[in-house]
């Protein structure tokens, strides 16, 4: 699987992931492998929402309610939940326009910007609670691992996922309202990172295993106007990314389409070829 980060050119998931199951052929592609176990394993990176999930201090928090759950009078069970959140909260999406004025909302982002070859550049050797990955952390992995492809979903690996759902040890404070804001502390993606990214690679999208793509003490939020400006739709608080290869595996992200969203919840799987 090595090869396959170099020759990403947009082609569907499925015909990638054949293509590195089995030898080419005329016959017609047989994508059962995909789906029952025999190609790979998929790798579900997602946190499943309830009342434990982490939201940013200022953010309403996931909220079910029973309507019904029980026998009904006509003798079958029925149930049934209303469900609210804030768009920006648990295992989610930012679309572009959360911080870029004409960026793509949710419902706009398109497929190619949400499937593709995954790329892990794991920095948890490093990560403190205010670190900040740096253009050198990425040109360090791709001195050992070559370039980051076009249309990768490019995912950084802080290990700050082994911390949820402990708010305090994953955000840094319990507190919530505005005056949490200045006590978080979890890592980012320096702006100069976002920059040389922005400039020099044409990743699809961009992941992490933290609250924010700005580590915690960010007021300005650089790295998001970067990025968001550039189109490029972000992924916070995604799970597992330990489960996953340094490169080799695919990223499907699919998000709830919100028409006119800034972000909203997101179910995000990894398909790891045998």
């Amino acid at each position: 699987m090595g090869s396959m980060k170099t020759i990403w050119t947009g082609v569907p998931l499925a015909v990638i992931v054949m293509t590195a199951c089995g030898p080419a052929s005329d016959a017609p592609v047989d994508f059962s492998a995909v789906f029952d176990g025999s190609g790979g394993r998929w790798v579900d990176l997602t946190y499943a929402y309830s009342d434990e999930t982490i939201y940013w201090p200022t953010a309403e928090p996931f909220r079910l309610t029973e309507v019904a759950n029980g026998e009904t009078e006509a003798g079958y069970f029925y149930s049934a939940y209303t469900f609210s959140t804030a768009e920006h909260g648990g295992t989610h999406l930012d679309a572009p326009s959360h911080f870029s004025r004409d960026g793509d909302s949710a419902d706009q982002i398109p497929l190619s910007r949400l499937i593709g070859p995954a790329v892990v550049v794991d920095v948890t050797a490093k990560a403190s609670p205010d670190y900040l990955v740096t253009v050198e952390d990425l040109e360090a992995f791709e001195a050992e691992h070559g370039q980051i492809p076009a249309g990768a979903v490019l995912l950084i690996r802080t290990g700050w996922g082994d911390r949820w759902p402990d708010r305090a040890a994953y955000l840094g404070t319990e507190t919530v309202g505005p005056e949490a804001v200045p006590e978080l502390h979890f890592p980012g993606i320096h702006p100069d990172a976002a920059t040389w990214i922005l400039e020099n690679r044409s990743i699809a999208s961009l992941g992490i295993d933290t609250p924010s793509i700005d580590y915690g003490q960010s007021t300005g939020f650089e790295t998001h106007v970067i990025l968001y400006g550039g189109n490029v739709p972000g992924f916070e608080n995604v799970a597992n990314m330990g489960e996953l290869p340094v490169t080799g595996a695919f990223v499907v992200a699919l998000p709830m389409k919100i028409e006119g969203g800034s972000g909203g919840p997101l179910r995000i799987v990894a398909f790891v070829p045998n």
